[in-house]
């Protein structure tokens, strides 16, 4: 039983989304891609967490209005904010996702090698029905700015899974 395990981790693709303090775009798209992924019955096959760049809110909840505007959707986001850890996540995860070019370049200046920045993404790469420079961080604005932000997410995670089959 262990070696099959040991097996379905090694075929299984892991996929970490990555923001600035993992409240809101990072928790989101983790949402969403769970969501995708139980839809789709890719549980055996795909598997994902989020993190931040900044330990702001490490340990917290995501942002009530991210769960707000995700839940209207039927995404339950029920993550716990945590740091990226370059040492463990470049390791454990085969994608690592950053939501626009900061946090990119903040993958970047801490990965080890040319393998981790190979696995090293921005989210909107993955989409496939419109075009964004990047997603958004709605902290500081209104409503519109979470809609827009799970609008990219939904278009974006069909791409990954997408690119990833």
């Amino acid at each position: 039983m262990r070696f099959l395990s040991y097996i379905q981790d090694l075929t299984m693709k892991k996929v970490l989304f990555v923001c600035l303090g993992n409240i809101c775009r990072s928790p989101g798209a983790e949402a969403v891609f769970n969501a995708m992924i139980r839809k789709n019955g890719l549980g055996d096959e795909l598997q994902c967490d989020s993190a931040g760049m900044a330990a702001y809110h490490v340990g917290e909840r995501a942002d009530y209005r991210m769960r707000q505007f995700g839940l209207k959707r039927g995404y339950n986001l029920t993550s716990i904010s945590r740091s990226f850890d370059p040492g463990h996540d470049f390791d454990r995860f085969d994608y690592v996702i950053g939501m626009d070019r900061q946090n990119v370049r903040d993958l970047r200046s801490v990965a080890r090698n040319e393998n981790d920045r190979k696995k090293i993404y921005m989210m909107t790469e993955f989409c496939i029905s419109k075009r964004h420079e990047s997603v958004p961080d709605p902290y500081y604005g209104g409503d519109a700015g979470f809609e827009l932000v799970l609008d990219i997410l939904e278009d974006a995670c069909v791409g990954l899974i997408a690119r990833i089959k």
